[in-house]
């Protein structure tokens, strides 16, 4: 199922039906009541996080990339503190769609097709997108939405919500969405979600220039793709039907622009790098050595050590580790330092078969990049395959002390329980890695098991009771409230 529809299918249930299935199964409250008294922030936060467990567990396009996706977040986190409202909490998260499209939920999530990425001519043109969909949400615009309940029919705030929220990644669900109610409802729709484009524009705009990067991104972009339209015919990107741009848009945002100084912002090698990553996961992997290798042999490539470590990962994909070490070590020897390529360099090494060097290669990497998460990731999926989970358990525990919050450690920290045979410690930490993604009911089913397994001793099983009892609480005090 495409992911237009099973946001429509998530989103108008928990939104305006208050659907007894999805009550079931989550920790969502009754919208219906939620929404006359005015959606509060917390609400929206876990709408989002259910819709975003969704994608992570059915999407076949969600892309789970922790590199591609700390840029995003990285990028995303360079215009959130520029926003109107920095400390709203923001998730930026990649999709592999070849389509033109960004979208923003519930919460601050916001979704980012890959066909954007590769769309864009520099990194301010993406950074010009990425900040309309945070001023989508800092405007708070889908909750305003709901509000409206009181002053429109409900046909009109179906085919609203669909539009504006479910469809963001198809326009097909647009139409029909807006098909179904009458054509004044359908005309007020299109008006409503106008003002709210021109309004993230303006914001997005004063979030781009605060940020630091060219203003002029964003009208560029979009001009761009009106420009497209013309040779698309009834079949125009879906950015363009779920995002109405019009002559009027195009200008006001060419009116701001006069006013703001000229400034030149070079890409980051990051921004590069994972266009690269994202050019070399397209088609079949030799196609993508082939594209690459003529790319650099016709010496068209706008930054050539991108292109190389393109080459490198299809490379990669056709596990060829030992010509992707060639390539990578020839960038390093360039003195070109990345984490991306860090990482892929000791990956190489590990799979040739030279895993000390590999593994010395990149745990002096995440010392040398301590921010650089991925390569944290990295480390620890290295050395289970390399048959050492006790080093891997350690190595997790000390990150987890610096970042309590990050589920994908408790994933890998489960892995390491798993691989020592240590099945009690094993399910208490898939069970805070479903907590963490707001999985309440799994995590409370993660610790039950826990408790019945063997091999744990009293103070691991009191641990494993306490924090049970915590979350068994917390279900409670939710059932409550809903």
């Amino acid at each position: 199922m495409r992911i237009a529809h099973r946001l429509a299918a998530l989103s108008l249930a928990a939104l305006l039906l208050g659907s007894a299935p999805l009550a079931a199964q989550s920790d969502l409250p009754e919208l219906g009541d939620a929404a006359g008294a005015g959606l509060s922030l917390g609400t929206e936060r876990r709408i989002g996080q259910e819709i975003m467990n969704e994608i992570r567990l059915r999407e076949p396009s969600y892309l789970d990339d922790p590199e591609i996706e700390a840029y995003l977040n990285q990028l995303g986190g360079r215009l959130v503190a520029a926003s109107p409202d920095p400390g709203l909490g923001f998730y930026f998260f990649p999709l592999l769609d070849p389509m033109i499209n960004a979208f923003a939920m519930f919460g601050g999530y916001i979704g980012v097709n890959s066909g954007l990425i590769l769309a864009v001519q520099n990194e301010s043109e993406l950074a010009g997108v990425l900040a309309h969909e945070i001023a989508h949400v800092t405007q708070r615009h889908l909750a305003r939405i709901i509000e409206k309940q009181k002053q429109i029919s409900t046909a009109s705030l179906l085919a609203m919500a669909a539009a504006l929220l479910a469809a963001r990644s198809n326009a097909d669900v647009a139409g029909a969405a807006v098909a179904g109610a009458s054509a004044g409802a359908a005309q007020a729709q299109l008006g409503f979600s106008r003002d709210f484009e021109r309004e993230a524009d303006r914001i997005g705009f004063q979030i781009l220039d605060k940020a630091g990067f060219d203003v002029r991104g964003m009208s560029t972009f979009f001009e761009r793709l009106q420009r497209a339209t013309r040779s698309y015919e009834n079949n125009a990107p879906v950015y363009l039907r779920t995002h109405p741009l019009n002559i009027e848009r195009i200008s006001d945002m060419q009116n701001r622009e006069v006013a703001a100084p000229y400034r030149q912002v070079p890409d980051s090698l990051d921004f590069h790098l994972v266009r690269a990553r994202l050019q070399a996961m397209r088609g079949t992997p030799a196609e993508a050595e082939r594209y690459f290798r003529t790319l650099l042999a016709e010496q068209k490539a706008a930054r050539v050590e991108a292109a190389q470590y393109g080459l490198a990962v299809a490379l990669a994909r056709q596990k060829h580790w030992r010509e992707a070490e060639q390539v990578l070590a020839e960038l390093r020897g360039a003195r070109v330092a990345a984490p991306m390529i860090e990482r892929l360099y000791a990956e190489a090494r590990v799979n040739r078969g030279d895993v000390t060097g590999g593994l010395a290669l990149l745990k002096e990497s995440v010392g040398r990049f301590p921010d650089a998460i991925a390569l944290v990731y990295g480390y620890a999926e290295l050395l289970l395959q390399a048959g050492r989970p006790d080093e891997a358990q350690r190595f997790l525990d000390q990150q987890l002390q610096r970042r309590p919050q990050d589920d994908r450690l408790y994933l890998l920290l489960a892995k390491a329980h798993a691989a020592r045979g240590r099945v009690a410690q094993q399910h208490r930490a898939l069970a805070e890695a479903y907590w963490l993604r707001g999985q309440l009911p799994a995590a409370i089913e993660q610790l039950e098991i826990a408790q019945k397994a063997k091999g744990a001793d009293f103070y691991e099983l009191s641990a494993i009771d306490a924090r049970l009892r915590q979350l068994k609480r917390r279900q409670q005090e939710e059932a409550k409230r809903k």
